[in-house]
């Protein structure tokens, strides 16, 4: 029997991707996955999201994150693995941090 491991990851979505639904798509995705996290604007245009679930699952996502929704055009996912995070229930939307 194969184990599942939970992680933790932290993304970075550079290019076109705020005012084209990159943030509610990220929600359908992830929870589509069975994902849980959040997602957010970021006020220098990115889209910064935290997400929580198994291996395979976040792999999962981070390659759809490059398709996103219709009108985006991503540049680039950074990555990095959060050790230690606080468990998340499910995946939503953050308050923009463009203020």
């Amino acid at each position: 029997m194969v184990m599942m491991i939970m992680e933790t990851r932290h993304l970075i979505i550079k290019g076109r991707v705020q005012g084209v639904s990159y943030r509610a798509w990220s929600v359908q995705a992830a929870t589509q996955l069975g994902l849980n996290g959040w997602v957010r604007n970021l006020k220098n245009g990115d889209v910064e999201a935290v997400i929580q679930g198994h291996t395979e699952d976040i792999q999962k996502f981070i390659t759809s994150c490059y398709d996103g929704p219709m009108m985006a055009r991503v540049d680039s996912v950074s990555i990095k693995t959060i050790r230690d995070s606080k468990k998340f229930s499910d995946f939503e939307f953050r308050q923009n941090n463009i203020l």
